[in-house]
């Protein structure tokens, strides 16, 4: 319960700051989350799929 205050504080805080900040560093800032994200997605998939195939 803690962590899902403190990450909805968290989230407040990110959202608050987003909201002051120029849209072109918004949508850069984004961007490369949203490439962090699928860079790991793939990571894990490749992961457990290699470690699956090996049992």
């Amino acid at each position: 319960m803690l962590f899902l205050v403190a990450a909805l504080l968290l989230l407040g805080t990110v959202l608050g700051t987003v909201a002051h900040a120029p849209l072109s560093f918004t949508l850069a800032a984004a961007a490369v989350i949203a490439v962090w994200l699928v860079v790991f997605a793939v990571r894990e998939r490749h992961g457990r799929r290699r470690h699956t195939s090996a049992h």
